[in-house]
């Protein structure tokens, strides 16, 4: 069997589109007569009728149906990529609206997107930074980082760009007066720092050969502030849980040394979430892009 000239392809589907032969000349700029034979092609390789035709009106048989809908999408999915392909060579434009969480972003995301939006002077951004679930559609946001497992959702798509690893910590200081744990369970003759939502710590999720081990206190100080664990920590008030890229400086430096590193938890994703439109604006698309070759090697807190 001969392959199906897109041409006549692309003809039918913009005749059952318009209703009509007639109707379909003036998108495809061809004469009735052209789309007739294009049709003709189709039916004579195919050897079924595709259209029911009478004097008033044009109909789909059922086969005709059938591959009216596959046709389409590939027509459609054609369009798509020769879209895209533009909008990658269209310059960044508008107001890239993005949210991200505090810490994370002001150390991190920020530096890129200083570097971005010095290439694209015409370039405008609106930041938002908080912790909270906020719904990207109805809120209007075109990109969002979060860290976690994604939620299910139809609507959104994302794009892993890094991990995040939670690391138990201490000063040097600290470690010599009251010495390094070995093991998750010794945690509990220590002065730990933990980090508490409302009046309920978090537990600090480790792993033993026993399986998952969760420490939940009590701790000797109970904060909502990573930034302030940080500085106690340095400070030789105790034993921290805190994730590593809030830690990178201090690690190189020595001013924090990490233990039980054998228990570390598994690491979770850092992504990159934004609707799932049809066509990311070209300003979406280039930050992601972006972003995602700085960090393609090693993000800056990787060990």
């Amino acid at each position: 069997m001969k392959p199906h000239r897109l041409g006549d392809i692309a003809a039918f589907v913009a005749v059952v589109k318009a209703g009509s032969l007639t109707g379909a000349t003036a998108s495809l700029e061809l004469t009735r007569s052209a789309i007739g034979k294009s049709i003709v092609r189709l039916e004579t390789q195919l050897g079924v009728r595709l259209l029911n035709r009478t004097t008033r009106r044009l109909s789909l048989t059922d086969e005709g149906a059938v591959v009216y809908a596959r046709w389409r999408q590939i027509l459609d999915e054609l369009e798509d990529v020769d879209a895209t392909m533009a909008l990658r060579r269209s310059e960044p434009t508008g107001t890239l609206k993005f949210l991200m969480p505090p810490t994370f972003g002001q150390r991190h995301v920020l530096p890129v997107l200083n570097d971005y939006l010095r290439q694209w002077p015409g370039l405008r951004a609106e930041l938002w930074f908080t912790d909270r679930f906020v719904d990207l559609v109805e809120d209007g946001f075109d990109l969002a980082i979060r860290i976690g497992a994604p939620k299910e959702d139809s609507q959104m798509l994302t794009r892993t760009v890094a991990w995040r690893q939670f690391i138990v910590c201490a000063s040097p200081d600290y470690l010599a007066k009251r010495g390094t744990p070995q093991t998750p369970h010794e945690l509990i003759d220590h002065d730990t720092i933990m980090y508490a939502v409302g009046e309920q710590p978090r537990p600090w999720r480790l792993h033993t050969d026993d399986g998952p081990h969760a420490y939940e206190g009590p701790a000797r100080l109970d904060i909502d502030s990573y930034e302030v664990m940080r500085e106690l920590a340095l400070a030789g008030f105790g034993l921290t849980f805190l994730p590593n890229y809030l830690l990178a400086d201090e690690l190189r430096a020595g001013t924090l040394v990490e233990v039980l590193r054998d228990h570390r938890p598994p690491p979770d994703p850092i992504r990159l979430v934004y609707p799932s439109r049809r066509h990311l604006a070209p300003r979406t698309r280039a930050f992601i892009d972006l972003l995602a070759q700085r960090w393609e090697s090693a993000a800056p807190w990787d060990d």
